[in-house]
């Protein structure tokens, strides 16, 4: 009895799309190494958490609100990861930075900020110059392992200092009234950013097994399956 096996409908890239997705990943990995050395010469140089986000924020900015392009990538094809995951990952630091960090106070001097970023950063560091060493066919064993494992710690620690940044952004958001929406109003419509936030971040209970369970499986198919195999 034969097995019949399964054709994945990725295909590779044109020249011109691995061309653009080494640009991509490469600037992203760069990005993200000028930010720990931001983060590395700040901290060295007695800098304090009151003075961090003003050194830090637009490189924040701009490489973490570029990864929403990964989203299309996914969509249209461009490399095999599914949506659904790349938009949970993506989604949770964009909303951080563009929800929390940019419109209030008290996220951007929180404990949980330093953990988000090296946490963010030596993940994003490793998974861009990967990806791109990938395209190139040349990824080296070390980088490969550095991939698949540092999530194991790094995961637990940024997810950590999200929900420090998030709780440390609820004051904020009461004395400001920051985004919220109370009746009576022309549109008959209520919205309460406090208690968003705070369904939101219960929201990181069932959601964190979901994606770390993915880079388990991730983990086993690419470091134990292959060795397997070969």
């Amino acid at each position: 009895m034969t097995k019949t096996v399964k054709k994945s409908k990725y295909t590779e890239p044109s020249a011109f799309g691995k061309f653009y997705l080494i640009a991509y990943n490469g600037i992203q990995s760069l990005g993200w190494s000028y930010l720990l050395w931001q983060t590395i010469v700040h901290f060295l140089n007695r800098g304090s958490l009151d003075t961090y986000w003003n050194e830090i924020k637009w490189t924040v900015y701009i490489f973490q609100n570029a990864a929403v392009l990964e989203i299309l990538h996914a969509a249209i094809g461009l490399v095999p990861s599914g949506v659904f995951i790349v938009l949970m990952q993506v989604f949770s630091r964009v909303f951080l930075v563009c929800g929390s960090l940019l419109v209030a106070h008290g996220p951007t001097v929180s404990p949980g900020l330093p953990l988000c970023i090296v946490a963010w950063a030596v993940t994003e560091i490793i998974r861009y110059a990967y990806y791109a060493l990938n395209l190139l066919k040349c990824v080296p064993q070390p980088l490969k392992f550095l991939r698949y494992s540092t999530f194991l710690v790094l995961y637990p620690v940024g997810i950590t200092g999200e929900l420090l940044c998030l709780y440390y952004t609820l004051d904020d958001v009461i004395e400001h009234n920051l985004f919220t929406i109370s009746m009576p109003n022309s549109w008959n419509f209520i919205f309460n950013y406090y208690y968003f936030l705070i369904f939101y971040m219960f929201l990181y209970i069932p959601l964190f097994p979901v994606l770390f369970g993915h880079m388990l499986k991730q983990r086993n198919k690419m470091l134990f399956d292959e060795k397997k195999s070969k």
